[in-house]
């Protein structure tokens, strides 16, 4: 954790009624989310090796019927879009870390309120308050 983190979890913002960060609450949410990164990396680097293999197994499997072709094509693309969502997953884990280091965390990046220490602690993920997020689903 940055110095700038551990002098500023009193700082980050609140919703009115809610009590301020303690630094143990927000070494809670960091450490949660570094956990949560390093499994996605895993995650990723596993499924790019199995989609490795998958394709260099479509050499050999030039014999196959077409059922045979089609599941394992269907495996493929299943395999690259759980991957996809991983890679997104880990960007906005890695975007909720950067935001902590420069004390920006808890702030909505579209309004500029305070999200909320109760919404962050349920999904420390979240960048928008519950209105603007609320707005962003109804387009």
């Amino acid at each position: 954790m940055t110095a700038a983190a551990r002098s500023g979890a009193a700082a980050l913002p609140v919703r009115q009624g809610e009590r301020r960060w303690t630094e143990a609450e927000l070494g809670t949410v960091r450490d949660q989310l570094a956990a949560e990164a390093a499994e996605l990396r895993a995650d990723i680097d596993r499924a790019e090796s199995d989609i490795a293999d998958r394709l260099g197994d479509a050499v050999g499997d030039a014999g196959d019927d077409q059922a045979d072709v089609g599941a394992k094509a269907y495996e493929r693309e299943h395999e690259l879009a759980l991957t996809h969502n991983a890679r997104e997953l880990l960007a906005q884990t890695e975007k909720a870390l950067a935001r902590i280091d420069s004390g920006s965390y808890g702030t909505c990046e579209s309004c500029g309120e305070p999200v909320g220490k109760a919404r962050l602690q349920a999904f420390p993920r979240a960048t928008l308050c519950v209105a603007c997020k609320q707005r962003e689903e109804r387009r």
